[in-house]
Parts: structure tokens; sequence; C-alpha cells
């Protein structure tokens, strides 16, 4: 097991995941410090859901329809949708678009 636990094909989406939380939220999330993998929506971001619905239609626009941040969240309970992490949503959204790909080739 990778001691990385953001493997190199995740990286990207995390990028774009940060960037997508600095338009929704401001500038002044970057003062929380670097998002990464283990960065958590609730207790490191303090994302409030309006943020969450934002978040879901940048989502939408990059990565298409099959990216249903409101769906995965439906999916969860109370403590999981807490415990949510960047990088989880990132592992979804590779997951998501790989299977795409692998159907539309």
């Amino acid at each position: 097991m990778a001691s990385d636990p953001a493997p190199a094909r995740i990286r990207p989406i995390l990028e774009e995941i940060t960037n997508m939380l600095v338009t929704v939220v401001g500038d002044e999330l970057l003062v929380v410090g670097e998002i990464t993998h283990t960065t958590t929506f609730n207790d490191d971001l303090a994302l409030e859901s309006i943020e969450f619905v934002a978040l879901a239609e940048l989502l939408q626009q990059r990565y298409g329809t099959a990216v249903d941040l409101l769906g995965l969240l439906a999916e969860k309970d109370i403590d999981q949708i807490l415990a949510m992490t960047v990088g989880e949503l990132a592992v979804h959204i590779d997951r998501v678009t790989t299977a795409d790909q692998a159907c539309a080739g």
C-alpha cells in the first residue's frame, strides 16, 4: 500500500475540487491551509449546505451529470456526511468518470 493517500490520478481532481471550493467559498478558504485528501468538508472547511449545492453545480458543469454530489450525500447517513473528505469526493469523481469513459470506449 502506498504511503501517499492520494494516488497520482486523484491529485488533479483534488486540485480542481480545491479551485472550485475557492470559487464557492472565496479566497478566505485558503487561510484554512492546504486542502488535502483527508480534509473534511464539515470539520475542516465548515461548508454550509448552500455551498455544497454550489459545489455540486460546478462539479456537474466540469464532469457531467454522472458526478452527482447531492446524490452521493443522499446515500450516506448523517455521520458519514459529517465525516466526508475531499479525497472521498475525488475518488468518487475518478470512479464515475472512469466508468463513463469505459462505457464510451
